[in-house]
């Protein structure tokens, strides 16, 4: 059994529709796969919908863009009732953060001499649910300043580089606990890449753990081998769900191929064991787990 946990589509920053992501799903052998764009449920009815026709299980979740002691984590959230005002509320503030720094970004690169408009943005950015900086640099490409997503971050739109911007972020606390409160399961996305190395440590996972986190990401591009593994030691001793995922963008983002990571049957079975104990909980409708 092949689960992949962490795919974007075009209702944030991937290139795929929903469709096409469950379509290439399929099309990669994978028997489960969770579809988790930045910061909305706007893709999951597309999605299910081609899950239902294509036979794949899908699993509706967001990537929630978090802050813990200044600095920046992605939470993924599975199966939470994205309607729950408490966390309604924050997905609102970080879609208006996001759409708000495009044309502060924009203003920096004119300062750069790069001619670049709302209007190529726009373009680029055509369904998902707010632009932000993969859009710019897709509008960067199409412009010819840069080769591809990477050049343009590593040049421009990363943190440090001449046209970065920061945004709003929810507070990481307060969000797996809107996740919980909401019905659904709350996971770490790779805890430790980016350069992030050793943080959050064992001892701040082992807090989260206490106010409802039910795991990390371990297996991911980021992590070389012995992170993985020192990750999946430290989900054993908490007892966090370990799952694995490619980070899937479609072409906008190298070396993250559906099914490259994948999450064990046996950690999947406990993560969606944990989602109804916490569906069970709430007084909310969640979604469930669709196709298959």
């Amino acid at each position: 059994m092949r689960i992949d946990l962490h795919t974007h589509s075009r209702a944030s920053d991937g290139t795929d529709t929903p469709t096409g992501l469950v379509r290439a799903a399929v099309d990669a052998g994978l028997d489960v796969v969770a579809i988790t764009d930045h910061d909305t449920a706007d893709g999951w009815a597309e999605a299910g919908a081609a899950a239902v026709e294509l036979g794949i299980e899908l699993v509706p979740g967001m990537e929630i863009s978090t802050i813990h002691r200044g600095r920046s984590v992605h939470l993924l959230a599975y199966l939470p009732d994205p309607t729950y005002p408490p966390l309604a509320g924050e997905l609102a503030r970080v879609l208006t953060g996001r759409g708000s720094r495009v044309p502060a970004m924009l203003e920096q690169l004119h300062r750069h001499g790069i001619e670049i408009t709302e209007d190529d943005v726009r373009r680029a950015s055509d369904g998902t649910a707010a632009p932000g900086r993969p859009h710019i640099a897709d509008a960067l490409v199409t412009l010819g300043v840069v080769a591809d997503r990477t050049e343009a971050f590593n040049d421009y739109l990363g943190a440090g580089k001449v046209a970065y911007v920061d945004r709003y972020a929810a507070p990481l606390e307060a969000t797996i606990r809107h996740v919980t409160d909401a019905g659904g399961v709350a996971v770490i996305a790779h805890p430790w890449g980016r350069g992030g190395l050793g943080r959050p440590d064992e001892a701040t996972l082992a807090a989260l753990h206490e106010i409802g986190l039910a795991g990390i990401e371990v297996d991911h591009q980021d992590h070389d081998p012995p992170t993985r593994e020192r990750l999946r030691a430290i989900a054993r001793n908490l007892g966090l769900v370990a799952t694995g995922s490619s980070d899937y963008h479609g072409v906008g983002k190298t070396d993250h191929e559906l099914g490259c990571n994948t999450t064990a049957p046996e950690e999947y079975a406990r993560l969606m064991e944990l989602a109804r104990a916490a569906a069970a909980g709430s007084d909310r409708v969640t979604p469930g787990v669709v196709g298959g």
